[in-house]
């Protein structure tokens, strides 16, 4: 039985306080960005606080559905970030409490949240959208306001360009008048000039009433009679004071638009009756349009009528008679015939040109209709999927506050936009299937939310940044540096007889191994990426070679200590195939790309192989040499460590000390 325990209520306080501000944040942000596709709407119209206060009122309705989501993923992740780097998720767990029982109460508000966006969606949604068109369209249908400016022609008065040189901002007057009317044809212009004027708007703010003082008037005479090569008579009238009344509507008039084929302005019912409406129009248009192709003939003025109505009847007579009318035909008669079929050919070609863009218009708004029944769903689903990608992130990174969790929920949210209008651009124009294209974005984020929630839940290091690294270096094939310090504190000398024996025997393990495996020769793909097994041989080397180096890091003299430093870090099995699993280099191999870039990786890795082993052989001479030196007092050959009597006790002695020291460590 499911009951509220108080740690389900402190998670989903703090959830719950973190929501309500990043939604805010979120749409804010939303807002701003829809509200640039807009602007040229809103400047300059005159626009009432009452009109702005609509449009940003059901622009916030029509975007809340999709900040829903954003404000989901940010929120969890700032709280299990929280939890996290507070210590508050280790000591849950350490509760016996798992990262799924935690997130519980989150769960559940997250499922009611996406019934809240598919609300929104469904019943909110289409009538803020159906509100917002119908208020968007009434102002661009509504006159801008009324600011001439100085210096440039004005085309803000229906068929009028005012141009204005000087204008006193005291007294509202206008100097250096020119004015172009022009409200039909070429022949029905008329141009004014005035030395100044002064512009008023009616009191039903229906009109503007422009007084002119000192200037003339030119205007065109309309003439029936006059042929396109005569010259336009006109008059011109010189005046002192003059009236003129233009038309400018300011007022804000509310426009009833027919917005019946918006799919957004619909709820899933609507859209659902609507759809069978609208197959059922595209197919009745589609038999009209085969009925009408079928009956697509060409005819001729030399046919008759008879051999029009065979032509109508049957194809298998059409063209033997064609060929034999066109036969006898005079090769004027056969030019005429050829420019009639042409130019009737050009009008069938035309009509169904004509026909495929309607086709394609009306098959489009069934698309639209299915992109947004379709939308309604996977948007209200992308709210659970941003949860559990938030929450686990937010348990595996734990770092809380508005840095690192805005960071990775911008780049969540990017992916997720660029499915997601990329998909729905796709479908719409009917280059993907209507449900991937649309439910791209869901299959792509599903499969992270999964496997986020996976390892948040196992406790597994995803942003472990020097795995990562590791990993880097081991594909590029890079090695660091061997870095040994003298130790200040040493329990026990290194047996230094038994270490000579050991580089002494690593040396001659080196020579016999380059002489049996030529290293600068290529080798075999199908050996390579088809075949088990690794270079056993090296292996060995690297170990015992290992064992004698880990045994002089107790040495006190630096000269050994430096000689050390010169060793290589050696790949073991690198130089003979990219992975131990034989199926990951059966694949590799298949995949030509990679395949190539492995097999040239691993010849790199062979020739550097062979340049590591000369390299030991020689720091091998010098350890050697300095060994002879620190003890005993004569040099140490390979023959006379084998003759040694006790070299089986101390290889036994160093064993049994290497035990312990690995006991220890996990201790």
């Amino acid at each position: 039985m499911f009951r509220i325990k108080k740690l389900d209520i402190f998670v989903a306080k703090q959830f719950g306080l973190l929501f309500v501000g990043t939604f805010f944040i979120c749409q804010f942000v939303l807002m701003m960005q829809f509200l640039w596709r807009y602007v040229d709407e809103l400047i300059g119209k005159g626009l009432t606080l009452d009109v702005l206060a609509q449009f940003f009122w059901y622009m916030g309705l029509m975007l809340m559905p999709q900040a829903f989501p954003l404000a989901i993923l940010l929120s969890s992740l700032i709280t299990f970030g929280n939890l996290g780097e507070s210590s508050e998720l280790t000591a849950i767990k350490a509760a016996g409490i798992s990262l799924m029982q935690a997130m519980r109460s989150l769960i559940i508000i997250s499922v009611l949240m996406a019934g809240l966006s598919f609300y929104f969606q469904d019943v909110i949604g289409p009538m803020a959208n159906l509100r917002f068109s119908e208020l968007l369209l009434s102002m661009k249908q509504k006159s801008p306001e009324l600011e001439i400016p100085e210096g440039i022609f004005y085309d803000g008065l229906p068929n009028t360009n005012l141009y204005v040189q000087h204008k006193n901002l005291d007294t509202g007057k206008l100097y250096g008048i020119m004015i172009y009317r022009q409200s039909g044809s070429y022949e029905d212009q008329a141009i004014i000039l005035a030395d100044s004027g002064m512009l008023q708007t009616t009191a039903e703010k229906k009109h503007l009433l422009l007084t002119l003082w000192s200037g003339e008037w030119f205007e065109n005479m309309r003439s029936q009679d006059i042929g396109g090569t005569a010259e336009v008579p006109y008059r011109r009238e010189t005046f002192a004071n003059k009236q003129i009344l233009l038309d400018f509507d300011s007022g804000f008039n509310m426009t009833d638009a027919d917005l019946s084929g918006n799919a957004k302005a619909k709820s899933a019912k609507q859209i659902v009756h609507d759809l069978d409406s609208i197959r059922l129009f595209i197919d009745s248009v589609g038999r009209n349009f085969y009925a009408e192709a079928k009956h697509y003939v060409l005819y001729s003025p030399q046919l008759t009528s008879e051999d029009s109505v065979k032509l109508q009847q049957t194809s298998t007579v059409a063209l033997p008679q064609l060929d034999s009318v066109y036969a006898h035909l005079d090769k004027e008669e056969k030019r005429n015939v050829m420019m009639t079929a042409a130019r009737q050919a050009q009008s069938v070609l035309n009509d169904l040109a004509m026909k495929s863009d309607y086709a394609n218009h009306i098959n489009r708004q069934e698309r639209t209709h299915w992109l947004e029944l379709i939308g309604k769903f996977t948007l209200a689903l992308s709210c659970v999927i941003f949860f559990f990608i938030g929450a686990p992130l937010g348990a595996i990174i734990r770092k809380g506050g508005l840095g690192v969790p805005v960071i990775i929920s911008v780049v969540v949210f990017i992916i997720y936009y660029i499915f997601e209008n990329s998909g729905t651009r796709m479908a719409r124009d009917d280059n993907w299937a209507i449900w991937f294209g649309k439910g791209i974005s869901t299959f792509v984020l599903a499969p992270m939310a999964v496997f986020f929630t996976y390892k948040a839940n196992s406790d597994s290091a995803v942003f472990n940044i020097d795995a990562y690294r590791l990993l880097l270096i081991r594909m590029l094939g890079l090695r660091q540096k061997r870095h040994i310090a003298s130790k200040e504190v040493i329990i026990e000398d290194p047996i230094y007889p038994l270490d000579a024996y050991y580089l002494l025997h690593v040396s001659e393990s080196i020579r016999q191994y380059s002489i049996e495996h030529k290293l600068l020769h290529l080798p075999n793909p199908i050996e390579v990426f088809f075949r088990s097994g690794d270079d056993q041989k090296v292996e060995t080397i690297v170990a015992e070679l290992e064992d004698a180096i880990d045994d002089l890091t107790n040495t006190k003299d630096r000269q050994m200590i430096a000689y050390l430093n010169h060793y290589p870090i050696v790949a073991t099995h690198a130089h003979t195939r990219p992975f131990r699993r034989k199926w990951l280099n059966v694949a590799t191999g298949l995949f030509l790309p990679t395949g190539l870039f492995f097999y040239l990786r691993m010849c790199r890795f062979r020739y550097r192989l062979r340049g590591d082993l000369n390299t030991v052989v020689e720091t091998n001479q010098l350890v050697v040499n300095r060994i002879a030196e620190i003890e005993p007092p004569a040099p140490v050959t390979m023959a006379d460590l084998e003759n040694m009597p006790f070299i089986a006790d101390l290889a036994k002695k160093a064993k049994e000390r290497k035990s312990t020291t690995k006991q220890q460590d996990q201790i």
